[in-house]
């Protein structure tokens, strides 16, 4: 997988540096990292590989990737200059003259470069990057994840029903269950699930009716809970900084058993305790366990060969902690004020 990788590398350099126009290299930018691309292609293959050759593999494909992406920006800057060269020279105004007023340049939204970062650091351990439909099916939002009819546990997520069998999804866990009917019993599994999500809260400064998750899981042979802790802590200490410590309480959650709510430590006062941890030196950040058997077998899995650990986050919660912000609602205001800080980031 190495060398197709970078034999890859090879042919799309080589083509990149034949392009003459702008359409070329559009085409050969959807040609080599679209979602059909071969690139693509070459990572959907990675649970084939071994535990020890996936996060490898995981970092040449992302090498490979950055690579393009370099060239295919430099080769499209220096077709631009000739192609508006071209132009002006049959135009009577010059219209590469600065203007009166300047125009204020778009940057990445917070959510958007966080949602990024975690994709970037899970695919670096070799995860896959799996998406579902938002509005969702009663059976894969719940029962699929240990939530029969008329289970109690339905009732921590207030649902925003569309009829009595669809519904807004309320977290990303049904793309977990779609993607293991998929695969159909085969292993290892090894995904996370970025999306928005939808639940019946009143808005304030910590709840949204609309926000982010980012779900993970994990399905093999002999997966077990130290598995859970050693990815969390790595990407904790990615996320948060290489000092960043974990701590994992029981917690309870139906797709789960053993559950467990996972803190860092703070990011703002090193675990000594300050404001922003209320004094105890730690900051929930995510929901995490042991996949519960009843979720495996439900999507063709025996629980009695197969384990796996699953875990949840809110990418707000993350952002918010990370950059400092102290209100949800600022993420969907559009607010220019607090926008704009990220154009220097």
């Amino acid at each position: 997988m190495r060398d197709r990788l970078e034999a890859l590398k090879v042919e799309a350099l080589r083509e990149l540096e034949a392009a003459g126009n702008s359409q070329e290299l559009l085409d050969l930018r959807v040609k080599y990292l679209g979602k059909k691309g071969p690139l693509t292609e070459i990572l959907r293959g990675m649970g084939a590989l071994s535990a020890e050759e996936r996060p490898i593999i995981g970092q040449v494909a992302n090498d490979v990737r950055q690579a393009i992406e370099q060239v295919l920006d430099a080769k499209q800057e220096e077709v631009q200059k000739q192609e508006t060269a071209e132009k002006l020279k049959g135009e009577t105004i010059d219209v590469s003259l600065p203007g009166r007023q300047s125009v204020p340049a778009g940057t990445e939204h917070p959510l958007s470069r966080v949602i990024r970062e975690i994709e970037d650091i899970f695919t670096g351990m070799g995860y896959t990057v799996e998406e579902g439909p938002e509005v969702e099916t009663d059976y894969y939002n719940f029962e699929a994840m240990n939530m029969p009819k008329n289970h109690s546990a339905r009732d921590m997520q207030d649902t925003f029903y569309v009829t009595e069998e669809l519904l807004m999804r309320t977290h990303t866990s049904p793309v977990q269950a779609r993607t293991l009917k998929r695969l159909e019993g085969h292993v290892p599994v090894k995904i996370i699930c970025p999306g928005k999500v939808y639940r019946r809260d009143e808005d304030d400064a910590t709840h949204s009716h609309q926000f982010t998750q980012i779900e993970g899981l994990v399905v093999d042979k002999g997966i077990r809970m130290s598995d859970l802790k050693g990815t969390l802590l790595q990407f904790a200490k990615e996320m948060f900084g290489p000092n960043t410590r974990i701590r994992i309480r029981p917690s309870f959650f139906p797709f789960t058993e053993p559950s467990a709510e996972v803190d860092v430590s703070c990011m703002m006062c090193g675990g000594v305790g300050c404001r922003t941890c209320k004094g105890s030196g730690w900051i929930e950040i995510l929901g995490s366990g042991m996949v519960h058997p009843n979720v495996l077998r439900m999507q063709g899995y025996d629980p009695e060969v197969y384990s796996g650990f699953a875990f949840g986050m809110g990418v707000e919660r993350i952002a918010m902690l990370k950059y400092g912000i102290d209100d949800i609602r600022h993420f969907y205001t559009n607010d220019m004020r607090l926008l704009k800080q990220f154009s220097k980031l």
